[in-house]
């Protein structure tokens, strides 16, 4: 066996892989404190003084931190601060349904400084790949950059790319994006390396890293806007099963709805039509409430954010919240019973819209359902979620490449 070459790059244990692990401890604590100076890196860290000074001049030399003002109102003199170079990376994410693409670009230190909106009904299936150049360089030239300063890109859109055949599946409303070609010619056109995720993980990963999961290495996540669909995170990891589709609760088969068969071809299924966005007003009428049927989402907000504000008020209003929770309620103990979560996020405007109120029914009425006592808990991430956690995707396998200072 060939030996190892001492104080190879990379080799564990050598001065230059533990200067690595000093340098990527500092950079994550200026991007969660902010602004330090070098004492209170070398107090975080463990370094001494003079260690903790050779740190941050490696790394304003590498650029990947400089020099921000003065530390104030303390004893003695102004101490010099230390922040993370912003322009360092940069990364972009899209947020793709079958009206829009909504694109942002961010910093490595995860602020978004440019976004831009490309409407899409109407445009022809074999444009694809233009609509995501167009979204993506709206957002670049509102960030004041070019193509060629985004590090990496990800897309989410529903649906899932099959790692099989890479062609969408679960998604038949976005015309144009099932070409078995399609994601390398996107690659062909890019510059930058470019991943695909489905909309509903990346909530999730959105709240995960920022939101109502942290600190949680295993909790579902329930969306419900356009349609219904779950995240799964099992050890700290999305679970996306063989080919993609797991999460996909909308194709659940659940009682009080209709068995719906040739779910792929429907678009559909029966926890879909039980408690999909489309079911509330439907819902409503049935009780009595006076409400247009569509758009669904829209219009199922709105009736579930009345319903909360007059809850126990208007008896009509009131009985729409109580069924509609006990419906979200029965395919979430299916989840339940297969997974055993031990937190559920609720997401998505339908969710959102009926607040804690909603959260709180479903709360009792899944303890009614469930052999076990998931916590439920409302996401905390309410503007463009699919876009945060493409960027914070983005954003995590930027930093591990752009941090490492052992090559």
């Amino acid at each position: 066996m060939a030996g190892t070459t001492p104080g190879a790059p990379g080799t564990p244990g050598t001065p230059r892989v533990l200067r690595a692990m000093n340098d990527r401890a500092a950079l994550d604590l200026l991007l969660e404190h902010g602004p330090l100076s070098r004492t209170r890196i070398g107090k975080l860290t463990g370094l001494s003084k003079p260690t903790a000074s050779q740190l941050l001049a490696r790394l304003e030399a590498a650029g990947l931190v400089v020099a921000t003002g003065t530390s104030e109102g303390r004893p003695g003199p102004n101490a010099q601060l230390y922040t993370v170079n912003a322009r360092a990376a940069h990364v972009a994410g899209l947020d793709v349904n079958g009206r829009r693409i909504v694109a942002a670009v961010a910093d490595v230190t995860g602020r978004t400084v440019g976004e831009f909106e490309l409407a899409t009904p109407g445009r022809r299936a074999d444009s694809v790949v233009r609509q995501v150049a167009d979204a993506l360089d709206g957002a670049v030239k509102d960030a004041g950059l070019t193509r060629a300063d985004v590090h990496r890109l990800v897309i989410g859109t529903p649906g899932a790319f099959d790692p099989g055949t890479g062609r969408l599946r679960y998604a038949s409303h976005l015309p144009g994006w099932h070409s078995p070609t399609l994601l390398d010619e996107l690659a062909a056109f890019l510059p930058m390396p470019v991943e695909y995720e489905n909309d509903v993980n990346l909530v999730a990963v959105a709240e995960q890293r920022l939101g109502a999961a942290r600190g949680h290495e295993d909790f579902v996540l329930l969306w419900n806007e356009e349609g219904l669909g779950a995240a799964l995170v099992i050890n700290g990891r999305l679970h996306r099963g063989f080919t993609g589709g797991a999460g996909e609760v909308g194709f659940l088969p659940v009682p009080g709805t209709p068995l719906v068969r040739q779910v792929v071809k429907a678009n559909s299924g029966g926890f879909q039509e039980l408690a999909g966005a489309q079911a509330v007003p439907r819902l409503a009428k049935a009780l009595g409430v006076d409400t247009p049927q569509q758009p669904y989402a829209k219009v199922a907000a709105e009736l579930l954010a009345r319903a909360a504000d007059a809850y126990e008020r208007d008896e009509a209003l009131t009985e729409l919240l109580r069924q509609y929770a006990q419906r979200l309620a029965t395919g979430l103990a299916s989840v339940t019973a297969v997974l055993d979560p031990g937190l559920i996020v609720l997401s998505g405007q339908a969710v959102a819209a009926g607040g804690e109120i909603l959260r709180s029914l479903i709360q009792s009425e899944l303890a009614e359902l469930a052999a076990s006592r998931p916590r439920l808990v409302v996401g905390e991430i309410d503007r463009t979620p699919v876009l945060r956690g493409a960027l914070e995707r983005a954003l995590a396998d930027t930093r591990d490449e752009v941090f490492d200072t052992s090559r």
